[in-house]
């Protein structure tokens, strides 16, 4: 049977622990429920299964029939704290939090591909990895479950590492898109507390007021970034919280903010780290004022290596189509943990278009949203391409 009808055959169980894991959605590393649907979805497969020891991971080894090498596929299990609004009748029942990025699809997808190649392991060149992490909202579950030795679990080296991403806008449902090279940001935090001096709103001069300093270091971010950082290899730096006072008539001892920091190569990622930190404190300087500066690296540029994606563009043209399979011109701007993976195996990300059928998907709520919905008929897809990914490149790696 075609390995496409036989993941379509998957679907309905597989729309089934999808929308279960999306009812139940956990956070962070410790996600105790989902391990549990996940491993009671790979019960009876010839899969050898390591539980996490310090997070909620899932490490399951498939031993192909054949000798060869061996790759690994990813997905990752974690929610978002979001309170769902999509009105989906499989709505989160869990106060405060929601698969808003998808990764119960990723989930269930994974499942499906560890389902197909169980059932065609003695064709197999090879041994399969299945990395189902949790924590990859923000929380380096990828890292954690490195440490854990993930990448050492089929006693071989890993040939290569893929994962799927879905979109909620952006692609058509359905459909699959890559690049070679930066294929996400890197991401970072910056955080600052403008410390001055508090007093009474009517006489300023008496006080120093941290409010304007911390206001003219949030407009100067904006205006460095423009002015030394090449269009090209281009760094976003957005302030997503800012907090200082409690009345209108009072100047406070603290203004504080935080901003997301996104690059897309080494050299811009060193810049950033070097150079926001000493225009935050020369700016508070210039006012007599102090400015206390962290700057947390978090998730670094994810690097797809050209002879992987081509492999896995040219794999998803052959399953879907020409014309259901994009070459992305242009990184996205979000961040991944699965480029701890790519730092130490050559592999790619790839996105699959999740947006409902007939959705106008350059005006859908996007990933993170409350509205978001993803359709979960492209798990079969899913399943499907992890399958013969894995396959095409042990048969390669056995060929060569």
């Amino acid at each position: 049977m075609p390995l496409i009808e036989r993941a379509q055959e998957l679907q309905p169980a597989l729309v089934r622990l999808r929308r279960a894991l999306h009812q139940d959605p956990e956070l962070g590393l410790d996600l105790p429920r989902t391990q549990e649907k996940v491993l009671a979805a790979l019960d009876g497969l010839p899969l050898e299964i390591t539980l996490g020891k310090g997070l909620s991971s899932v490490t399951a080894v498939l031993r192909g029939g054949r000798s060869g090498g061996a790759v690994l596929l990813r997905g990752d299990m974690d929610a978002l704290p979001v309170t769902e609004r999509s009105g989906v009748d499989y709505a989160s029942r869990v106060p405060g939090a929601m698969h808003a990025c998808g990764h119960d699809l990723h989930t269930a997808g994974l499942v499906g591909a560890a389902t197909l190649l169980s059932e065609r392991r003695e064709q197999l060149h090879g041994d399969v990895v299945f990395m189902f992490q949790p924590g990859e909202e923000g929380h380096n579950g990828a890292s954690a479950m490195i440490e854990e030795g993930v990448l050492d679990a089929a006693g071989k080296p890993l040939d290569a590492a893929y994962a799927l991403h879905v979109a909620a806008n952006t692609l058509p449902g359905g459909w699959v898109a890559t690049r070679p090279g930066t294929v996400t940001s890197a991401s970072d935090q910056l955080s600052v507390t403008v410390r001055g001096k508090g007093g009474h709103g009517s006489t300023p001069y008496s006080a120093k007021d941290p409010i304007p300093v911390a206001c003219e270091i949030v407009t100067a971010i904006q205006t460095w970034v423009t002015r030394r950082f090449d269009l090209f290899d281009p760094a976003v730096v957005t302030v997503g919280t800012f907090h200082a006072g409690t009345t209108q008539n009072v100047i406070p001892e603290t203004a504080t903010f935080k901003a997301t920091v996104r690059s897309y190569s080494e050299t811009a990622h060193e810049r950033l780290i070097e150079g926001l930190p000493r225009l935050v404190r020369g700016i508070a300087e210039a006012h007599g004022i102090e400015a206390e500066v962290t700057y947390d690296v978090m998730y670094p540029v994810t690097v797809n290596a050209p002879d992987e994606t081509a492999l896995a563009l040219e794999t998803a043209r052959d399953l879907f189509g020409e014309d259901q399979v994009w070459q992305a011109p242009n990184a996205s701007n979000g961040s991944e943990d699965f480029a701890f993976v790519l730092r130490r195996v050559p592999g790619a990300m790839l996105m699959v278009g999740a947006a409902p059928e007939g959705a106008d998907v350059a005006h859908a709520p996007m990933n993170h949203s409350p509205l978001a919905v993803f359709d979960d008929t492209v798990l079969a897809r899913q399943a499907a391409l992890l399958t013969a990914l894995a396959e095409r490149r042990l048969a390669q790696g056995a060929a060569a």
